[in-house]
């Protein structure tokens, strides 16, 4: 039973701290999607599987916690989100993988650095109506969160969101990997392994995720320039709740993005042609324009 009424959404706006203009935009802009994604759920003989792309700090976590509340009040459909960033593998699992592959893959985040085994895992139970306990990661202590802080969902669930800001991406041939395309690359992966290895990752183990995904939504950023001061703006809002505990410095927010140019500057390149839903942002990550396609999948 859908529960009606505007209380749902001023809770909403409470609980990330956000403008009332946000609610304009989503009404604008996400809400007619949400009744798309409402029209194949009924459809579907699953749990519907809805990717989502966008960099880091182009708004994938609000948009979803969004549609995850509006699903609930406005459908009566159970809705979950879950972040790629969930499925980080432990701390020890990437010191071990730095010290036997490469230094850099200690710092989480490029594909290499997800335990896709027990993300698809999870998937796959959710998916057959299962209500599996779900891994929570920790960015304050760089690890995955001890068992008793992961979670079950409340019920079998309508709508399953995975948002992560390299779903979609592909492997490349490697001779686009021989130039570097930022100091990173060029000082600290002087031979490309590490890129190569991030590479065999995209080529190996996310095709299995994409072919389970129903439809794609992709959160555009204008350009790579972008990331490093929506990034930056995260970490300031991190720092307001930790109280400075586990978070970057604009220096090292900085290096940190480098990670992702690669991989980030492929899905602004060749995601927008594949997703089934774009919305494209300005600098200010305000939504300029909004097309449907039937996308290609993954």
């Amino acid at each position: 039973m859908a529960e009606q009424g505007p209380d749902w959404q001023e809770a909403f706006l409470q609980a990330h701290a956000l403008p009332p203009a946000y609610l304009d935009s989503a009404l604008k802009w996400f809400a007619p999607v949400a009744n798309l994604l409402v029209e194949h759920q009924n459809g579907a003989r699953r749990p519907l599987l809805v990717a989502v792309n966008g960099s880091q700090g182009s708004g994938k976590s609000t948009l979803c916690a969004y549609l995850v509340s509006r699903f609930r009040h406005e459908h009566g459909l159970v809705a979950l989100s879950l972040s790629l960033d969930d499925f980080y593998l432990t701390r020890a699992e990437r010191q071990e993988l730095a010290a036997s592959v490469h230094p850099l893959f200690a710092t989480r985040g490029v594909p290499g650095t997800h335990d896709m085994a027990l993300l698809l895992k999870t998937l796959e139970a959710m998916l057959a109506g299962e209500t599996p306990v779900i891994p929570r990661f920790d960015k304050a202590t760089d690890d995955r969160a001890p068992a008793e802080a992961w979670e079950y969902p409340e019920a079998p669930v309508d709508i399953i969101l995975l948002e992560g800001w390299c779903l979609g991406a592909r492997s490349v041939d490697t001779a686009e990997l021989a130039v570097p395309v930022n100091a990173l690359e060029s000082l600290e992966d002087t031979d490309g392994a590490w890129r190569d290895r991030v590479n065999q990752a995209l080529a190996t183990d996310f095709p299995v995720l994409y072919d389970l995904v129903d439809e794609w939504l992709m959160l555009k950023a204008p350009s790579f320039d972008c990331v490093y001061r929506w990034r930056l703006e995260q970490e300031e809002k991190l720092a307001q709740r930790r109280a400075g505990s586990g978070v970057m410095s604009a220096e090292e927010v900085g290096r940190f993005i480098q990670h992702y140019q690669r991989v980030t500057n492929h899905c602004l390149q060749q995601l927008p042609r594949r997703v089934n839903h774009l919305f494209t942002l300005d600098s200010d990550r305000k939504i300029e324009s909004y097309l449907a396609a039937p996308g290609v999948r993954g």
